[in-house]
């Protein structure tokens, strides 16, 4: 591989780790970003392993502006931003790639979005499509819900004195292994729909949650929700989930240990003389918090 490897939302959850996976290979790599790039000395502050043989372009997907310059003379693209706008970012993508040449475009999706009727799963499908339909060559990686999403839910949650979770079961993954992942795909040939990708462990949201308070050293009682409608049914049947494909290996707790370690935090009710019986939940679904955790440019 003789051009760089262009990976759109770089600075993202999922962004950041394949950059570095992707530099410590020792592969050139193009980092995509709405943002400038930091200064040398501010990336070696926080992470020396992230610098690489790789340089910085800044763009905008959704409108387009700086995509040409972006994608010129990459190889392989590697479409990790998502968010709001995804469907015309895609095809901003798509139509500069087809006019730089052909390089391969891997697209990271989310298991069970074909079944789930959540509006942002249906702009990911579509996005499958376009990527699928573009006349470049392609591969489509899904992968569960991340262990930072679950995280990042809990933490919203746990702020309440009552923890109302939809009473649902997640596959939580390692955004760090779908990196991983994504970089062996990334240095391959095009290989259309592979194998989804999904966490070791399917577990409840509230025994997810429960392991998250257990970690902070937190209290709250949970009550376990079922939500109603065509939306969330999907997700109560567990079409968000792929048990035949977990080869993930890091499980939430894990997780949990190494990002929170050994920390606690004191409960306020606790704190009052009004402690609450101990409980848990774990969001999993929230649309929004996907489009955060995925990629972030």
């Amino acid at each position: 591989m003789t051009g760089p490897i262009l990976v759109t939302g770089g600075t993202g959850t999922l962004g950041r780790p394949l950059v570095q996976r992707l530099t410590e290979q020792g592969v050139s790599v193009r980092v995509l970003s709405r943002r400038p790039a930091p200064a040398e000395h501010e990336i070696a502050g926080k992470d020396p392993a992230a610098i690489g043989p790789r340089d910085w372009a800044t763009g905008d997907l959704k409108t387009g502006h700086g995509i040409d310059e972006a994608v010129a003379g990459a190889e392989v693209i590697v479409h990790c931003a998502t968010g709001r706008g995804d469907i015309t970012a895609a095809s901003n993508l798509i139509e500069a790639a087809r006019r730089a040449g052909s390089p391969h475009l891997v697209y990271i999706s989310i298991v069970g979005i074909d079944h789930i009727q959540l509006g942002y799963y249906k702009s990911k499908l579509d996005v499958e499509r376009q990527v699928e339909d573009s006349g470049l060559p392609w591969t489509v990686l899904r992968a569960t819900q991340f262990h930072e999403l679950v995280l990042m839910g809990c933490q919203a949650l746990a702020r309440l004195p009552v923890m109302l979770m939809p009473a649902l079961s997640i596959q939580p993954v390692a955004a760090a292994e779908v990196a991983a992942r994504l970089a062996e795909l990334a240095a391959g040939s095009p290989a259309g729909r592979v194998a989804d990708m999904g966490g070791p462990e399917v577990h409840r949201a509230d025994e997810l949650a429960r392991m998250y308070l257990d970690a902070r050293g937190r209290r709250r009682p949970v009550l376990p929700v079922r939500i109603p409608g065509a939306v969330f049914a999907g997700l109560r049947r567990g079409a968000n989930l792929t048990p035949e494909n977990a080869t993930g290996r890091m499980t939430f707790a894990q997780f949990l240990a190494g990002r929170l370690g050994g920390r606690s935090e004191p409960d306020r009710e606790t704190a009052r003389g009004h402690a609450q019986p101990d409980g848990g939940s774990a969001p999993g679904t929230a649309a929004d918090a996907q489009a955060n955790v995925k990629g972030r440019g």
